[in-house]
């Protein structure tokens, strides 16, 4: 009940989130934007809208699989640097759904990009990094087209797909990018003909564009995409990534996850907090999130945005038992219990 009156009352940010990022200008704008530490609590600054839109972004949870998967990245940049012919490496980067893939896509992408910037800081015009999502009815043409909205090529449903697959190389050549992101992967289903011809797409755009090529998607190892001769080209290629869930059992994991929770309430900008809360329940923590950095994130910020609109101002195992979260989570910690012995 008190959420609600807190929304009447407009204690709710009610502004329009920014949506995705769909194209290089987004791109741009969105890796210029500093992440500075927030103030300290104790900052005058802090209004409770302030404090609901900070902890509503909140900070982006960095595991070690994401920074194997830096380290991975910046090695095979370094192998493909003087490659030449059309074998350049690439990286999978793999995992179940919540895990952090595009997350992880993401950073790779901001931190090489930031990185060119530093090095280049003349060179405005060109365009260091590359994103598209394999479409829902994916075609080649269609998964050009993705890249050729991302470059600011425009395009028309009467371009031919070779028309627009060698505008796209063109550009992506001219404007130096060296690094392309395909998410969603897992969709190519090589065994029809839509995901064959969109395969050798994909393919055909690593050998024709002098760039590193990065994919990600669902469980890809299991997947359609690295089945038969167009799959085994691919795998000859491509390192696999894994982004697993966090796991709570060895005394290194529990190490690991509770550094983890320290890292996120380090970040927590909440004044009655009490430090060390969320590491006193991390065994808690785990069981309601099975370690999914999504269903986490999902757990922190909503159990901190409760304790402001309740005036609470500090996530306590009461708040964290409210927050109802996504059904991956809930079924993966009804099945923990039922495993449990006595339970």
């Amino acid at each position: 009940m008190a959420a609600v009156v807190a929304a009447e009352d407009g204690s709710f940010d009610d502004e329009i989130t920014p949506g995705a990022v769909t194209n290089c200008l987004l791109w741009q704008a969105e890796v210029s934007r500093p992440r500075l530490p927030a103030p300290p609590v104790e900052d005058p600054g802090w209004s409770q809208k302030a404090l609901l839109g900070y902890h509503s972004e909140f900070v982006v949870l960095r595991t070690p699989s994401m920074e194997q998967a830096l380290t991975q990245l910046r090695l095979t940049l370094l192998v493909n640097n003087r490659q030449r012919g059309t074998a350049r490496r690439g990286l999978i980067v793999s995992g179940p759904p919540g895990a952090g893939k595009s997350t992880t896509l993401a950073e790779l992408g901001r931190s090489f990009e930031r990185s060119e910037r530093r090095r280049r800081p003349g060179a405005a015009s060109w365009m260091p990094v590359a994103f598209a999502s394999i479409p829902p009815l994916y075609t080649p043409k269609s998964l050009v087209q993705v890249l050729a909205r991302f470059a600011g090529i425009p395009v028309h449903d009467r371009m031919t797909e070779n028309t627009i697959t060698n505008a796209v190389c063109h550009v992506l050549c001219e404007r130096r990018t060296r690094l392309v992101f395909f998410d969603d992967v897992h969709l190519l289903n090589t065994r029809t003909r839509p995901g064959a011809d969109t395969s050798d797409q994909v393919k055909t755009l690593m050998e024709r564009v002098p760039a590193t090529f990065v994919l990600a998607g669902v469980d890809v190892e299991n997947s359609p995409l690295l089945t038969g001769p167009r799959g085994a080209q691919l795998a000859a290629r491509c390192k696999i990534l894994r982004t697993p869930p966090l796991l709570n059992g060895t005394p290194g994991q529990k190490a690991v996850w509770r550094a983890l929770l320290g890292d996120v309430e380090g970040a927590l900008r909440l004044p009655r907090h009490r430090p060390g809360t969320l590491i006193r329940h991390a065994d808690y923590i785990h069981l309601l999130t099975g370690g999914v950095m999504a269903s986490l994130s999902l757990l922190i910020r909503e159990a901190a945005i409760r304790s402001i609109v309740d005036g609470s101002y500090a996530i306590t195992k009461k708040l964290l038992s409210q927050v109802v979260l996504d059904i991956q989570a809930t079924n993966a910690a009804r099945a923990t219990r039922k495993r449990r012995p006595g339970s």
